[in-house]
């Protein structure tokens, strides 16, 4: 069966989604699934915590993937992830990957799909495929988009998000429209959510009417603003691996809203 394979979007940076992406790739192979992420930012953060052994600068990357002027292939590139069952397609190098996207801005037709075709030969090796897109509406995200089943929106319960929701719903639909006709939002997840502000709730509260304007579905319940989730990933272990109660209902949550998106029943 060909993976399901999700973007993890939002063009604001600080919201979490190299975060996200590595809680829920946790959650997969919590389910025994066959996951592969991809670092799609090249500020290669996510390849720096999530690869079983640090990825040196000269190593092959996603950039060489995507270059007409590299021969190396996703497989290739493709190293062992933290756990078994996870595999990552790394971008150890910020230059590599941001000379790819001014490449892929001056490449001419074809350019959105580079990505698309890249992952095709690997798809049937995983059961689910993250990709981790950069904080920006560039080529590289029009990249993961393309590639993409469907896009997980992460977003803050704040006004500066809530304002941003609606040119990335805007680029969502131009790549629908031109390249990704099954292109679906399969959800947008709130991070970092202070449940008990005025303002938290306030905002989410604004980003439900919205979302229910476009007929999009909001993950509930929001992932809480916890130190835990952030340092969890700082050391490189799971939220389950963590051992604290918090952590470990952290963890479940992950887990529901994997599910959600990927359309698994309980």
């Amino acid at each position: 069966m060909t993976a399901q394979i999700f973007a993890l979007c939002n063009q604001k940076g600080g919201v979490g989604k190299s975060t996200t992406t590595f809680h829920l790739a946790r959650s997969g192979v919590l389910r025994g699934l066959r996951v592969l992420v991809v670092d799609n930012d090249p500020q290669g953060n996510l390849t720096a915590v999530v690869t079983a052994e640090p990825v040196t600068e000269d190593q092959a990357g996603l950039a060489d993937a995507l270059s007409s002027r590299a021969s190396e292939t996703v497989r290739d590139v493709i190293v062992p992830g933290l756990w078994p069952g996870l595999d990552v397609v790394p971008t150890p190098l910020y230059d590599a990957l941001a000379s790819v996207r001014d490449e892929l801005v001056i490449a001419g037709a074809g350019r959105e799909g580079r990505l698309r075709e890249a992952l095709a030969p690997v798809a049937e090796d995983y059961d689910l495929i993250l990709i981790d897109c950069a904080p920006s509406l560039d080529q590289l995200t029009i990249n993961g988009l393309t590639a993409a089943r469907g896009v997980l929106v992460v977003t803050h319960s704040k006004q500066w998000s809530l304002s941003g929701l609606s040119q990335l719903l805007n680029t969502v639909e131009s790549v629908r429209a031109y390249y990704n006709p099954s292109l679906t939002v399969a959800g947008v997840l709130v991070n970092q959510h202070e449940e008990r502000t005025v303002s938290g709730q306030t905002w989410l509260d604004e980003l439900h009417t919205a979302a229910e304007a476009r007929d999009l579905r909001v993950l509930t319940p929001p992932i809480p603003k916890r130190v835990v989730i952030a340092d969890a990933v700082e050391a490189a272990r799971g939220l389950d691996e963590w051992g604290s109660a918090e952590a470990t209902t952290l963890s479940a949550l992950y887990s529901e809203h994997l599910a959600t998106i990927e359309g698994v029943k309980p």
